[in-house]
């Protein structure tokens, strides 16, 4: 995965470079952003019942194999010279779609592959894989940019799914999970929901995911005009800012990984989230470089850490049979909600600014995990 998360980064640094050139758009690229990710609020549900369902590993074959395809029929379009802003927000949602069936297989199956002892450490080394790619693949995008240019981006994209595919035809496991039943769909998914909603403790590991994905994450989005409007530091400063959240996430990442099967692992979530909403605060008011650079790395750790001990707590509490339901609801409060989180940082800072919104958006963050934890007291002993 690591392998082919660099690649993906690849293609989404130099298909957002592409948009802008095309139509010189920065609301087209939002626009964009938001296609991608739209269709795993839709349908990730069905993905996750589908996940309970079925074979997993047979699941992530067909759906890295999609992957690599529209990353290929991009890659020939550009490099034919006839690709369109639409044929590219098309690609967009059809790779939207097919993430919301991949997700929660991906998810589901890690449990599967090392039980819950070591649950943590592999949530938190796929958490390392992903935050490693977040530093490399931007890096490497533009050198293939100026290289082999930007279907050659995509080339090397597709090319990077077949290291999943490889891992994945390795992968043997006892499929004890299937669901065999004669229930619709339909009727899998109101379970799952029905499931979540009567316990107290789930509900409120998804609701800290939800205020997280729609309040907290959205200051990246926002990076760039922080850079040059803010700490006046340019493009060069800007992938110090983003590589510096990045880099704090893989320290935390692997620091969890070492940690393992931990006692107190609800305080340490309570803590992390609460500092991660105390840096988006003093983020918000810092005018100076160096102490936003420190931030963002603190701000990036402590953000990984809480997702993942959420993403680990909620496998954990979960049987089996609903396992692939369950990782689904987190994957919409993550990503799926993630795009309103965007589109609402938008509006704010068009109306009072880039620090007047985070700011704001570190205060709800505080609040609400201070709220939930309150409500539910035993949060703290998980």
């Amino acid at each position: 995965m690591f392998v082919s998360l660099i690649g993906t980064w690849i293609q989404t640094v130099a298909q957002s470079w592409l948009v802008f050139q095309l139509t010189k758009s920065a609301y087209l690229l939002g626009v964009v952003g938001f296609l991608g990710a739209f269709p795993i609020f839709l349908f990730c549900l069905f993905g996750g019942v589908i996940a309970d369902r079925m074979n997993k590993r047979n699941i992530l074959l067909c759906t890295q194999t999609l992957f690599m395809c529209l990353a290929f029929v991009l890659a020939v379009l550009t490099q034919f010279k006839i690709i369109t802003p639409a044929q590219i927000m098309v690609i967009a949602v059809l790779n939207g779609i097919v993430m919301a069936f991949d997700a929660p297989s991906r998810h589901a199956m890690v449990v599967d592959l090392v039980g819950k002892q070591q649950l943590l450490n592999a949530v938190a080394l796929n958490s390392v894989a992903f935050n490693s790619s977040r530093v490399l693949g931007p890096v490497l995008a533009g050198i293939f940019a100026a290289t082999i240019g930007m279907s050659g981006c995509f080339y090397v994209n597709g090319i990077s799914f077949l290291a999943a595919i490889f891992a994945l035809l390795l992968i043997r496991l006892n499929h004890h999970n299937k669901n065999h039943n004669d229930k619709s769909a339909l009727r899998d998914a109101k379970a799952g929901l029905a499931l979540i909603k009567k316990n107290p403790l789930i509900l409120s590991l998804l609701l800290m995911v939800a205020v997280t994905s729609l309040f907290g994450i959205s200051y990246m989005i926002l990076m760039p005009v922080f850079a040059q409007r803010v700490l006046g530091v340019g493009i060069k400063g800007l992938g110090y800012l983003m590589s510096a959240a990045g880099i704090g996430a893989l320290c935390a990442g692997l620091t969890l990984a070492r940690l393992g099967d931990f006692k107190f692992r609800g305080r340490l979530l309570l803590a992390s989230s609460l500092l991660f909403s105390i840096a988006l605060i003093l983020f918000s008011l810092s005018k100076i470089y160096i102490i936003s650079l420190v931030i963002l790395l603190a701000m990036g750790g402590f953000g990984v850490m809480a997702t993942a001990i959420i993403n680990t707590l909620l496998q954990s509490m979960v049987e089996d049979e609903f396992r692939g339901r369950v990782m689904s609801i987190f994957m919409i409060t993550f990503a799926g909600v993630m795009p309103f989180g965007n589109l609402l940082a938008g509006i704010i800072s068009q109306a009072w600014g880039v620090s007047v919104a985070v700011l704001l958006s570190g205060i709800i963050c505080f609040c609400s995990f201070i709220i939930i934890n309150l409500r539910v007291p035993n949060l703290r002993k998980l």
